[in-house]
């Protein structure tokens, strides 16, 4: 075995976001960058040797390179043996899945989640911990500092291993062990769910539905389950086979890039319920037949109806949203008299709930939903949750959701996307709306008045970690607000992200398309910020 040394000096864009470090596939590309990332990682974590990781990602191009340089360097650094994903495939959840089962120091997930693939498109890489859920920004800091200092990077000089074969083999003194990407995860969601129950209203002459994996990982995945275990026909999982470009597609599960899957949902003799996922699974659209179910909604919904799936019928400790969500699962929160966590984005900042046992739904407004079962948002379970409670209570998507605003009022909520902004501009805009929070309260603002305004900044209940400046807030003493973000999940300028959120309890006012009812907020959102004057745009790239 021969470890080779390699010499190297750093680069100065390997700075970690929220979800790890996401950059073009030719970034990736260049000589030593993800060797020095990857010696980063491992630089930054003690006595893990003789232990296990966990590799695997999307399946987007560069994905099995990566993989043989992530092994070779494993083995290296001393690792003991490496759990990947067959065919290099695992998608998130399933990943942070097989690190809790195993008892696995950690995992290397590489995946640029909902962003394009291609030679042309994004790649990423994160670190997930033992408990199976995204690095901590202690643990992404400390990488971050060593990839500002590294000076040389660790490999084995050997061949490939084959990862279109499941089973084990050696690298140096390591194992490596090629593992089914599905059966694990299967088994624990089987473990959750109703499947007998689901079965049946899949296999009956009343109900279709209709899955698109949008050519990313979940296709190999929703077919073992939604086809082959639950007896749903074939075909019922569409572009299910994954792609390195996926397909030529954007593999966000939302209105604009899902386009597919809504002509479907919303067209003639349209399924009962059609739902999509992203590249690497951990996301999910709801969709009933000529119904779009919010995020927002979708994460209140299965709080209040958690009792009907038999792994959460003993109640819910806690619900967890990010602060962008709309508040509707805080209202079902009161009534159940249970905590309410309001986090920043980012689904690391869940992790110390879930494992403190104070949360055991979380949500995020950008289609991401999960619980305590693993440690990342989970599309398939958001799924399945769905299907389980809609085979118990014989309804469909949209009456379950009607009845749920009669009960709880209804949050209007959307989210509009001015993607690839120049950062200079966006960084501007957001200093000026900073410079501008102390003199709004109490001002009027279109028929409004502002009750608070702020950059949210939250204190970890558990280990008492503070987190600052994680979204612009304006909030009005009706109860609406409109945040300000910039996102740091895209790879090209800046995205800015504006949240607005007006509350209905008027039963009779429920009715209203979602941006006609928010539309005294979209004029004062511009108002405020000068959103055209400094994107550059008359209107969003996407509204969801």
């Amino acid at each position: 075995m021969t470890i080779r040394k390699v010499e190297t000096t750093p680069f100065s864009d390997q700075k970690p976001g929220t979800s790890g470090l996401r950059k073009a596939v030719t970034t990736f590309q260049q000589p030593h960058y993800l060797e020095n990332f990857t010696q980063s990682i491992f630089d930054s974590l003690e006595a893990f040797q003789g232990q296990t990781l966990v590799v695997g990602g999307d399946g987007r191009y560069y994905n099995r390179q990566a993989i043989q340089t992530i092994i070779k360097m494993a083995a290296a650094n001393g690792f003991g043996r490496v759990k990947v994903g067959h065919r290099g495939i695992l998608s998130t959840p399933a990943a942070s899945c097989v690190i809790r089962k195993y008892g696995a120091f950690g995992g290397i997930i590489l995946s640029a989640s909902h962003n394009p693939g291609g030679p042309n498109g994004d790649f990423g890489i994160k670190y997930n911990i033992g408990n199976g859920g995204p690095a901590p920004e202690k643990v992404t800091e400390a990488i971050f500092a060593r990839t500002k200092s590294i000076t040389e990077y660790r490999i084995l000089d050997v061949p490939d291993i084959n990862l279109d074969e499941l089973g084990t083999s050696t690298v140096g003194d390591m194992v490596v062990e090629v593992i089914d990407s599905v059966a694990d995860y299967q088994e624990l969601l089987e473990s959750l769910f109703d499947f007998d129950r689901i079965r049946q209203l899949l296999t009956g002459t009343n109900f279709r539905m209709c899955m698109d994996s949008m050519h990313a990982v979940t296709g190999p995945y929703a077919t073992a389950i939604f086809e082959d275990r639950l007896g749903a026909p074939a075909g019922t999982v569409m572009n299910g086979v994954p792609l390195e470009d996926f397909g030529d597609g954007h593999p966000d599960p939302n209105l604009v890039y899902a386009h597919d899957l809504v002509e479907i949902l919303f067209g003639d003799n349209a399924p009962d319920f059609g739902a999509a996922s992203d590249g690497d699974g951990d996301r999910n659209m709801i969709l009933g037949r000529n119904f779009f179910v919010t995020p927002s909604d979708s994460l209140a919904v299965l709080a209040a109806n958690a009792q009907l799936v038999p792994g959460y019928k003993d109640g819910i400790a806690g619900i967890a949203r990010s602060m962008p969500t709309s508040a509707a699962a805080d209202r079902v929160a009161d009534r159940l008299g249970i905590e309410c966590y309001e986090t920043p984005t980012g689904w690391k900042f869940f992790g110390n709930l879930l494992d403190a046992g104070k949360a055991t739904l979380c949500g995020e407004e950008s289609f991401g939903t999960g619980s305590n079962h693993v440690r990342e948002k989970d599309g398939l379970w958001a799924v399945l949750f769905w299907l389980n409670i809609l085979a118990v209570r014989q309804q469909s998507v949209e009456h379950i959701v009607r009845e749920h605003w009669q009960l709880y009022g209804r949050n209007y909520y959307s989210r509009h996307d001015y993607e690839g902004v120049d950062s200079d501009r966006a960084n501007t805009l957001v200093s000026k709306l900073r410079d501008m929070l102390p003199s709004l309260k109490g001002k009027p603002l279109g028929g409004y008045t502002v009750d608070y305004a702020d950059d949210f900044s939250y204190t970890d209940p558990v280990d008492g970690s503070t987190s600052s400046k994680q979204g612009i807030r304006i909030g009005f003493t009706d109860g609406s607000r409109i945040v300000f973000r910039l996102s740091g999940t895209g790879t090209q300028g800046a995205t800015l992200r504006v949240y607005l959120e007006s509350y209905e309890p008027n039963i009779a006012k429920h009715n209203l398309d979602a941006q006609d009812a928010l539309k005294p907020l979209i004029d004062i959102a511009e108002e405020v910020a000068q959103i055209r004057q400094y994107t550059g745009m008359d209107k969003p790239t996407v509204i969801t």
